[in-house]
């Protein structure tokens, strides 16, 4: 009689393969949550320094508020001169200036072609005690008296001060109109679909070119978008053109998940409303889109986090890289409103960390706008969501 226990693991060639595979693709998961963790933990601390102060009310309330500005930094190095066998030291100072237009008492005298540096020396030779001040003019001269100013180098960073209001609120307005358009056709396409075409050769093909449409990258739809709406219809750069190319850009998403999202529902629920005496649209409307709304609301969370996100699209139709004005602000008609450019918050972070120079300040200015933005997904995304579970309480079948 065997006494080989019947319930002891037994090892093959096949389980060993299945174990590794498992353990690679637990690895695989792993490392993309270990680069989204640190990625995004990175964007968290180094745009926190910027939103965030550490006196009340604690938070930046100038960047959350304010227009883009032009950083003007007036700083002065610590730099030694050998003229005529003696040394002259340039001491430290910098003055930091977060304005457009700074005042002319400030500029006065600053002038590039004029100076570079601020002139007070020490003569650091020991026989000479006195104090000399060098103005530099492409070459140095020695000046008996100091000069009436102080003066120092000054730098220029363009869109690296002020605030991000203007890019909040264009990308809010893109958002909102995108997804209005985009969800009007896009579930109004997935009823006819669904519910009034006749299944064929004809819908096939149309599915297969929805869901072609859905992998085209942004940058055609941006081109799209320019050559039809801004060219052709001469809508120009505008909020209006933004917002129908980002929509048309997600509106195969929204087509195909709405049209299975109506094909789940159970044929019965159909039936019943129709054998009730109700007509095809009352049954629709009544039996059909409210069971098919969680699955509606899904797509518009995909589609929001993509038309956001987008850059190239909004470059071609709709945004500045810089804009002052906020779109309801002096308005003549309700038409200004909408044909007229906006800032967005993914063409500014663009524009910041690639167009200009990078330095200190212009490193705190695309971490502070990238938090924000990813802040305002977020929060559109959790309302989508809370939107969703509250539908599927309420109509459960």
């Amino acid at each position: 009689m065997s006494t080989q226990n019947p319930y002891k693991k037994k090892f093959s060639k096949n389980k060993v393969l299945e174990s590794t595979w498992t353990w690679i693709f637990r690895f695989a998961t792993y490392f993309i949550i270990l680069c989204a963790t640190y990625l995004f933990g990175d964007i968290l601390v180094k745009g926190s320094k910027t939103i965030f102060k550490p006196d009340f009310p604690f938070i930046n309330t100038t960047f959350l508020t304010k227009s883009p500005q032009t950083l003007h930094v007036f700083e002065k190095k610590e730099i030694m001169y050998q003229i005529d066998d003696l040394k002259y030291e340039i001491e430290d100072a910098e003055i930091i200036i977060e304005d457009d237009k700074p005042s002319p008492e400030i500029l006065n005298g600053l002038n590039s072609k004029i100076l570079a540096w601020q002139k007070e020396i020490k003569v650091l030779d020991k026989k000479r005690k006195e104090t000399r001040f060098l103005y530099d003019n492409d070459d140095f001269r020695e000046l008996e008296e100091p000069p009436n100013k102080k003066l120092y180098k000054h730098s220029t960073y363009a869109y690296s001060g002020g605030g991000i209001f203007p890019a909040i609120a264009g990308t809010l307005l893109l958002v909102i109109g995108s997804m209005t358009i985009a969800l009007t056709l896009g579930v109004s396409s997935a009823i006819f679909m669904s519910e009034y075409s006749k299944p064929g050769t004809t819908l096939n093909l149309i599915r297969l070119s929805i869901i072609n449409l859905a992998g085209v990258p942004s940058i055609v739809f941006g081109l799209f978008g320019f050559g039809l709406f801004v060219i052709f219809l001469d809508w120009n750069v505008s909020l209006l053109a933004g917002c129908f190319t980002l929509a048309f850009m997600v509106l195969p998403i929204i087509i195909a998940a709405s049209e299975e999202s109506l094909k789940s529902i159970p044929t019965g629920f159909r039936e019943a409303s129709l054998a009730l005496g109700a007509s095809k649209w009352t049954m629709i409307r009544t039996n059909v889109i409210p069971y098919a709304l969680p699955g509606i609301l899904t797509s518009s969370v995909l589609g929001i986090a993509r038309v956001a996100g987008e850059t190239a699209p909004i470059m071609f139709t709709a945004a500045y890289a810089l804009r002052d004005q906020l779109p309801w602000e002096d308005l003549e008609n309700i038409q200004d409103f909408f044909f007229q450019g906006v800032m967005a918050l993914p063409y500014h972070i663009y524009v910041v960390s690639s167009k200009i120079p990078q330095n200190e300040y212009t490193q705190s200015m695309q971490y502070g706008t990238a938090l924000v933005f990813m802040g305002i997904v977020l929060g559109i995304a959790l309302t989508s969501i809370v939107l969703r579970i509250k539908m599927r309480k309420k109509y459960k079948w």
